[in-house]
């Protein structure tokens, strides 16, 4: 057994929230590198954690011999770049998502990832919570039958506020906006909960605040979307009979944060709401019915989920990285990060057209082209 994992950071943002504070809660790893755009964040974050090497160039985290495991946590436009590198140096992987521009992008680092037998895996940290691994089980337990519909409403007032920067998250061309943010982890839970594929997408996105100011007060256009919203076709499954889904995505929206699934079965209804809070109710009944869950939930206003869901995965992957082994059991692996960007390619061309857009789960990346 491995003593101690090694874990290289790259970016300061969303890392600094949630991975370096789940990864320094697990016995057996330490963060040894962060890296970022920005020199002077990879030092304050180096300083506020206690981790001994800091960067401005990427590479030099992942070259380190101390690293076995590179957690990108960066734009999507880099991650192709930076995830093929890391398997070039024989690294474990965490890829944020989206996990590329695009399914050829996400093809390509899948099977270089294959190719070089190392954890590949997307970090979609909420099928860890425990209402959510909970739901998981009774779904296959046929809790409420086979699922008919999926309704899936995420919103948070954040983008909304017009006074916020122009940045990377601004621009499609970075990989910014709502659909790769958010669809992503939305198309993620409902594959992984359903076990199934998607059939076929309709998808409208629309950008709200159009212009921000940038650091040097210099107006731009703001080119990626703020809300996404799909129509859905599932494939039967052994929990989906001839089931569709809505998703109503909005990063603009106020009052309150919202992370809401709801499943509609031939037996009865089940919703998962942000912390992994679980409902159930019969066919018939008129309310919603609390399920005990593992962990006790509970949480403060500014809880959404997405640390708390971190927590049980860190341990998980530094324990497979420490036996020597290449998988997580309940992991979004590479392959899931595939079929996730199939959709989400999927999605653009369906906007742009303005019509359905069928997929197979033998879609390659060609079938999703303008």
């Amino acid at each position: 057994m491995k003593e101690q994992v090694g874990i290289g950071i790259i970016g300061t943002g969303f890392a600094r929230k949630v991975q370096i504070p789940g990864f320094r809660s697990v016995d057996g790893c330490r963060v040894v590198s962060i890296a970022s755009a920005r020199l002077e964040n990879a030092r304050t974050t180096a300083q506020e954690f206690g981790i001994e090497h800091f960067t401005d160039d990427w590479r030099e985290t992942v070259s380190r011999d101390d690293v076995d495991l590179v957690c990108i946590t960066t734009p999507p436009v880099l991650h192709r770049e930076m995830t093929m590198f890391a398997i070039e140096h024989g690294k474990h992987m965490l890829c944020e998502k989206p996990m590329a521009m695009n399914s050829a992008e996400a093809e390509e680092m899948t099977a270089a990832a294959e190719k070089a037998n190392v954890i590949a895996l997307i970090d979609h940290e909420l099928r860890f919570l425990p209402g959510r691994r909970k739901a998981y089980a009774m779904l296959r337990d046929g809790a409420i039958g086979k699922v008919r519909h999926a309704k899936y409403n995420f919103r948070a007032a954040y983008r909304g506020n017009p006074e916020l920067p122009w940045n990377w998250w601004s621009d499609i061309e970075q990989g910014g906006g709502a659909l790769g943010a958010i669809d992503s982890h939305v198309v993620d839970s409902l594959l992984w909960l359903l076990g199934t594929d998607i059939n076929s997408v309709i998808c409208q996105l629309q950008t709200h605040v159009r212009e921000r100011r940038d650091g040097e007060g210099k107006v731009r256009p703001v080119t990626s979307d703020d809300q996404a919203d799909m129509l859905l076709r599932f494939a039967d499954s052994n929990l989906t009979e001839n089931a569709t889904g809505l998703v109503a995505c909005s990063m603009s929206e106020p009052p309150e944060y919202m992370n809401r699934v709801e499943l509609f079965g031939e037996k009865g209804s089940m919703r998962i709401d942000n912390l992994g809070e679980l409902y159930i109710a019969d066919t018939g009944e008129t309310d919603w019915n609390r399920v005990a869950v593992e962990e006790p939930v509970t949480g403060s206003p500014n809880d959404n989920g997405f640390a708390r869901g971190f927590k049980y995965i860190a341990p998980k992957i530094v324990e497979a990285i420490r036996n020597g082994r290449n998988t997580v059991d309940g992991s979004a692996t590479f392959a899931d990060g595939v079929k996730v960007q199939q959709v989400l390619d999927a999605a653009r061309v369906s906007n742009a057209q303005r019509r359905a857009i069928d997929l197979n789960k033998n879609a390659s990346a060609a079938d999703f082209a303008d």
